[in-house]
């Protein structure tokens, strides 16, 4: 597992270095919560999901829906790094005319649904999960959501939802890096004790860090967890991941790098692109 977990620590990085200066050139937002979420997404991307970037409307692909969709330009690199569409283009992100929008946009090559509203990732999947199962489909099905927009009544009625339906082909990841829009999850919605939340809803369920390679390979290779259970992993994180200035501050889900800032996150993440 080793063998595979430190060229996908590379990877992140190279991720997260893209959405660095993605964000810097637009003077976008969202930063911290790209960062918290690239080793997720490129375990996923590099080692998980069954997808073939010259077909991405191939029918058996395994499906991944990013419901933070505010997490967009590190969607975009991992896409463009996988072939979906050229890298060049992600010098136009949140630029005018631009498909490569700041919230994902389902008229990008590789992304599932257009999302950023909050709460509306996980039902679409629960729907595309039910279907597949009854077309005996082969096809799985990953969600990635915030741990804020847990607060989302939507997602609880998916949630129930779920387990009913025995989803198996349904994995969810929670980044659970506890900071949402304005202040920490415990301060404005507690969702402790959150393992057991999901437990009484009847999924199976796992806890991981997030930023652990090897824990979340062995996760996702693990997936369904138990047969006719919906599974969760609960990513334990850091929001802002990486540079060390950014790393569990709420001004980062909003303020966009200087160039100097930009610079000195480079060198500690180690990238030249």
């Amino acid at each position: 597992m080793e063998s595979s977990a430190g060229p996908l620590r590379e990877v992140a990085q190279r991720l997260r270095a893209r959405a660095v200066l993605m964000v810097h050139k637009s003077r976008a937002s969202h930063l911290g919560s790209c960062l918290s979420m690239a080793d997720l997404v490129a375990a996923l991307y590099w080692h998980t999901l069954r997808i073939d970037p010259s077909r991405p409307d191939w029918k058996d692909r395994d499906r991944f829906f990013l419901s933070k969709g505010h997490g967009a330009a590190l969607l975009y690199a991992a896409l463009a790094e996988r072939g979906f569409f050229p890298v060049e283009e992600l010098d136009q992100y949140c630029q005018a005319g631009s498909r490569l929008t700041g919230h994902a946009t389902s008229g990008v090559p590789g992304v599932e649904i257009s999302s950023g509203s909050l709460g509306h990732a996980l039902p679409i999947a629960c729907g595309v999960a039910l279907a597949g199962k009854r077309e005996g489909a082969a096809f799985r099905n990953f969600v990635l959501v915030s741990d804020g927009e847990l607060d989302e009544g939507s997602n609880w009625e998916a949630i129930l939802f779920a387990p009913q339906h025995q989803l198996d082909n349904l994995t969810l990841i929670v980044d659970y890096n506890r900071i949402q829009s304005f202040g920490r999850t415990a301060d404005i919605l507690n969702l402790d004790p959150l393992p057991d939340k999901f437990r009484a809803f009847r999924w199976a369920c796992r806890e991981i860090d997030g930023h652990d390679m090897q824990q979340i390979l062995q996760a996702y290779d693990a997936s369904p967890f138990e047969p006719g259970r919906p599974t969760v992993i609960i990513a334990h994180t850091v929001k802002g991941r990486g540079v060390a200035a950014m790393e569990d501050q709420l001004a980062w889900h909003y303020k966009s790098p200087t160039a100097e800032q930009v610079e000195a996150a480079m060198q500690e993440l180690g990238v030249k692109l």
